[in-house]
């Protein structure tokens, strides 16, 4: 796709009969992703950590498009106990799946542990989904078109792994440790895209970031200081909404044209707003070294095996 197209919700084809699964679902941009997926007639599973709140979304969707097909489950992607009971009980209800969208986060908290004792933003953004995305791979690898869209982040450029200091025991810095996260996100789109073109995989592993969105990712975080400058300050200026910052994972998620290994973001300045289009990967996301390392250091830490031969 060339930047000129201005890529559009409506442009999405018709996803009936197609299985969803859209961690976050129920604000920000899976929300905004989730109501986009069901207008177009997909059935969509939201898969939340406050079942509350998820189900007011669906019923808010719901009021809007009568016919949605809403599924909401329970996931907090932090404790990896929750993440295989779910994935234990989606298998028998959906022994097809199409597409998993890998789009929940947590940003710039306190240092925080998870249940299994991992820092909570590498917990949540990256274990979680990489442990979930593993443990579905073979209900995705019967479905139609599989997709696996995993949402990054343009700070992916200004992260690295700790891997001698992986949960900041010794050295936290709530951004540095939110940018390590994302760029993690990104190293396993990519790898994984790698792994599946190598077994044959009928699976695309397609990137995704929303740019600079306006949602309670920034509004929330639990250090005043980021929710002044990304809140209140960034968003009036810079921020898109989420229908529009949503657009390139919904486009990963749909568009016949996004091909595994892509990476789909704005088109505007620095990547911060506009419409999908594709954009490039920092050369150190693509690393193979990075890539070995950050794969097995994360089959070990979540204990879910692929079974994908590595790249040679």
């Amino acid at each position: 796709m060339t930047s000129q197209q201005r890529w559009t919700a409506d442009q999405i084809p018709d996803q009936t009969r197609r299985v969803f699964v859209v961690t976050g679902a129920n604000s920000g941009l899976g929300l905004a992703t989730t109501r986009a997926l069901a207008r177009r007639g997909g059935r969509v599973i939201l898969a939340v950590r406050d079942e509350e709140k998820g189900r007011r979304a669906a019923a808010e969707i719901t009021a809007e498009h009568p016919d949605a097909d809403l599924d909401v489950r329970h996931l907090d992607l932090a404790d990896l106990d929750s993440v295989r009971a779910f994935a234990d009980r989606l298998r028998p209800d959906h022994p097809r799946l199409d597409v998993l969208v890998n789009n929940a986060g947590v940003m710039a908290p306190p240092r925080t542990l998870s249940p299994q004792g991992h820092e909570l933003q590498f917990a949540c953004n990256h274990l979680g989904h990489f442990a979930l995305t593993g443990l579905l791979l073979d209900q995705l690898s019967a479905g139609h078109d599989p997709r696996v869209v995993t949402v990054s982040s343009i700070n992916h450029r200004k992260g690295r792994i700790h891997f001698d200091d992986i949960s900041g025991e010794r050295t936290y810095g709530p951004m540095a440790f939110y940018n390590q996260s994302k760029f993690a996100n990104a190293v396993f789109g990519w790898e994984l895209h790698r792994r599946l073109t190598r077994a044959g995989s009928p699976v695309r592993s397609v990137l995704a970031h929303p740019g600079y969105t306006a949602t309670n990712l920034q509004t929330s975080a639990p250090i005043a200081l980021w929710r002044l400058v990304f809140g209140r300050l960034g968003n009036p200026l810079l921020a898109q909404s989420p229908p529009q910052g949503a657009l390139p994972q919904l486009y990963a998620a749909t568009s016949p044209t996004a091909e595994s290994g892509h990476f789909i973001g704005p088109n505007g300045p620095a990547e911060l707003r506009g419409t999908p289009t594709r954009v490039t990967l920092s050369p150190q996301a693509s690393d193979p070294d990075t890539a070995r390392r950050l794969w097995g250091l994360s089959e070990q830490l979540t204990d879910v095996r692929y079974g994908l031969p590595a790249p040679v």
